[in-house]
């Protein structure tokens, strides 16, 4: 190899490491840049449960009492309130008690509840007016979403089952 062949050979190699020392400085410059900093404003929002403020639970006597009246339309006579409240006092599993109280208003003949087909034609209204009797709120716009679209799906969902739901809610015990 001659001189020149040489010297063009080193020429090429310092133009290659130029060039190849530039297109690292341009991606390293060009990836270094200092990462955005964002700032979002967040409101303050007080969250409450849906069931409101309801702080204090009923008692026995007036858990019956408008358990009763809710689904009768009348007061409970003293007598049957006494031996019903007998009966939840002097048994140990307080929401099995319920159940069963709540069970046997809801089967007795003379019980005021809708017809499933006065709720199924106009489900809306009866959700509303279901919560409205029993919790004494609205239902939000999830609840009677759910609510609307469970009933729809399901024929064999009947009125006696919505106020039994409604009535052995752990809402239902509260005021």
């Amino acid at each position: 190899m001659n001189t020149s062949d040489s010297e063009k050979s080193i020429q090429t190699m310092k133009t290659f490491h130029i060039s190849l020392f530039v297109l690292l400085a341009a991606i390293l410059s060009g990836g270094c840049s200092k990462e955005k900093s964002f700032v979002y404003d967040v409101n303050t929002q007080q969250v409450s449960p849906p069931s409101g403020d309801k702080q204090n639970v009923k008692t026995t006597t007036e858990f019956i009492s408008i358990a009763y009246s809710d689904l009768f339309g009348t007061t409970i006579s003293q007598d049957k309130l006494f031996k019903l409240n007998i009966a939840y006092t002097s048994f140990g599993d307080k929401k099995l008690i319920e159940d069963r109280i709540i069970r046997n208003f809801l089967t007795d003949t003379t019980v005021i509840i809708p017809d499933d087909q006065v709720m199924r034609n106009d489900i809306p209204v009866f959700i509303s007016a279901s919560y409205k009797k029993f919790f004494n709120r609205l239902p939000d716009e999830f609840e009677k979403y759910y609510l609307v679209n469970l009933i729809q799906a399901d024929n064999n969902i009947k009125a006696e089952d919505v106020y039994y739901s409604m009535m052995t809610a752990t809402e239902y015990r509260y005021y």
